[in-house]
């Protein structure tokens, strides 16, 4: 796995908006948040991206927050645009990676920080920013480990093709028939997760590309980590590059080794469980060997 390259301000955290005051002291928030966009070859497009977020976290949000920028195999220059934002802007960090994968670049921005909530959406910003408060206030103020946008919830508003729909809905029956899980929409680029989920979790996956989002959904609800599912806007980006056939034969392979994987945590548990049975069962079986032999002196 490749070492990232920081950039400059790796460590600068931007309060948002205005904190009130009550009896003289300031009430800002005294949490952190790290918003990652993870990019491949996105120099047209990172500057606008980065800036509207800037903007939004500004008015919006009052914890302390960083937008992080991670690079991972670009060969546009991807990654002069972002070292120009981090010189200009001390909130933005950047990170780079010399290999390809979405989950990869999450797994590296996610346990690099020590941020309370990490988060990530897609550069090209398909999903509506006014969701992420809702996700990071229902992790630190509602007991929820993960948070993630829904564009399959009833009052979710989409706009796509009729082929990306179709195939989103057939993949998360996919997810939840043959994995048995309750989210909604496992592929959604725009997502919220607690530093402990984060630390307990992620270690875990091992998915480094598109599949890494499903498996992190299903293992925090496995593992009884409490999951918030938010009705989104959400436009599709008519720039994306996502390979759909090959990137679902990924997914299909994926949901096959996470249940394979359930399977057996399964029988490990039950034969755990099944353990000390079988040792009082032993115990209580020599016990009548030794009473029969005293008998029979």
């Amino acid at each position: 796995m490749s070492k990232p390259d920081a950039g400059l301000g790796a460590e600068t955290l931007r309060t948002g908006a205005p904190a009130t005051m009550v009896n003289g002291e300031s009430t800002a928030s005294p949490h952190t948040l790290d918003v990652v966009i993870p990019v491949l070859n996105e120099a047209h497009v990172l500057e606008k991206s980065v800036l509207t977020v800037r903007a939004f976290l500004t008015e919006n949000v009052q914890h302390r927050w960083r937008v992080v920028v991670v690079d991972n195999g670009s060969k546009d220059g991807t990654d002069r645009v972002a070292r120009s934002l981090v010189e200009r802007y001390p909130d933005v960090a950047f990170l780079h990676l010399h290999e390809r994968g979405r989950g990869r670049a999450l797994r590296h921005a996610w346990t690099s920080g020590r941020a309370d909530v990490v988060c990530y959406m897609d550069v090209d910003l398909s999903t509506e920013l006014a969701a992420l408060p809702k996700l990071v206030d229902g992790i630190l103020f509602d007991g929820y480990d993960v948070g993630t946008g829904s564009r399959l919830l009833r009052t979710s508003r989409t706009t796509r093709s009729f082929k990306r729909e179709l195939i989103s809905r057939i993949y998360n029956l996919m997810v939840r028939t043959v994995l048995r899980t309750t989210f909604s929409d496992a592929q959604c680029g725009f997502k919220a997760v607690s530093r402990r989920a984060v630390d307990t979790i992620v270690p875990h996956i091992e998915d480094q590309s598109w599949f890494f989002d499903t498996e992190l959904l299903t293992l925090a609800e496995k593992w009884g980590f409490r999951i918030l599912d938010v009705p989104v806007l959400w436009v599709e980006d008519d720039d994306s590059r996502v390979k759909i056939v090959k990137t679902a034969w990924a997914d299909i392979k994926g949901i096959c080794r996470v249940r394979w994987y359930l399977w057996r945590s399964q029988v490990s548990r039950q034969m755990q469980r099944a353990a000390p049975a079988r040792l009082r069962e032993r115990e209580r079986e020599t016990y009548r060997l030794a009473a029969a032999r005293s008998e029979r002196v």
